[in-house]
């Protein structure tokens, strides 16, 4: 599976913005695009069971990635008509992270030299395209429902040179999907010129085709959009992703959590 089926609806369609326009506020834009990042903040942690000579064995780690990062964030949105929308967002995340060690280290006739080191990568990337109706739709505020498909993908890697001990890449996982996906957005447009949209997302991976990974991936986000012209604004917010999966196999059962949050900034187009 990859990303480019996904994303080739919206990009035709000029690269729509997101589900934060009120029919108030929209006018009579058809197309409206943010383009902005994110800096993201994480929270990780990977836990796990499995049997060892009969008994129970269980663990449950936080990991750190290393600091904040800006990463692109892309909304898009084309209105149908002044109920009906379809809404486009995209979100990426890939962290490296390289641990060198400063003096060397023997061990039972080995030695790790200074230098030696383990790099380790992660790659989070979610994309939806959803169908938007508004069952509220008045001058001050509007509530939409949505339904759609929403794509994940992550990927780890892991290298490490140790010297004559080991070189070499010791991990390298995959996992994506894609699934139904349900959501919820709200929009209040105090004026013209201002524009202040919550939205929230979720899904469930028993919904797709996310082989033997069961969990969910859930997200919510509050932007306030400011229009200096018809066609061109500024957007400022916070927004918030979760992920949380086990795999079970015949050895036990791995799962990761991770949080990924922080203020998103940019420019938005209408037209």
């Amino acid at each position: 599976m990859r990303l480019l089926p996904l994303l080739a609806l919206p990009l035709a369609m000029a690269a729509l913005t997101h589900a934060t326009s009120a029919s108030a506020a929209e006018g009579d834009d058809r197309f409206a695009l943010r383009l902005g990042a994110m800096n993201i903040d994480s929270d990780n942690t990977i836990r796990g069971n499995t049997t060892v000579l009969g008994q129970d064995v269980g663990f449950d780690e936080d990991f750190g990635l290393g600091g904040k990062e800006w990463e692109p964030r892309v909304d898009g949105l084309f209105r149908i008509s002044n109920r009906q929308r379809l809404i486009f967002n995209y979100f990426k995340y890939d962290k490296d992270r390289r641990e060198t060690l400063d003096d060397g280290i023997s061990f039972g006739g080995e030695t790790v030299p200074a230098g030696s080191f383990v790099k380790g990568e992660l790659k989070y990337q979610v994309a939806s395209l959803v169908y938007d109706y508004s069952v509220v739709d008045t001058e001050t505020f509007d509530l939409g429902l949505q339904l759609g498909a929403e794509y994940a993908k992550v990927s780890t890697k892991a290298y490490a040179d140790l010297g004559t001990v080991y070189n070499g890449t010791f991990l390298d996982e995959k996992a994506d999907g894609i699934a139904p996906v349900v959501g919820a957005r709200f929009t209040i447009t105090p004026s013209e010129k201002w524009m202040i949209t919550a939205q929230g997302q979720y899904l469930n991976t028993d919904w797709g085709n996310f082989d033997d990974y069961d969990g969910d991936l859930t997200r919510a986000n509050v932007i306030v959009d400011y229009k200096f012209t018809d066609n061109f604004g500024l957007f400022a917010g916070y927004d918030w992703f979760r992920l949380d999966v086990d795999q079970s196999g015949r050895d036990g059962t791995i799962g990761l959590k991770q949080e990924f949050k922080g203020p998103v900034a940019g420019i938005s187009v209408s037209f």
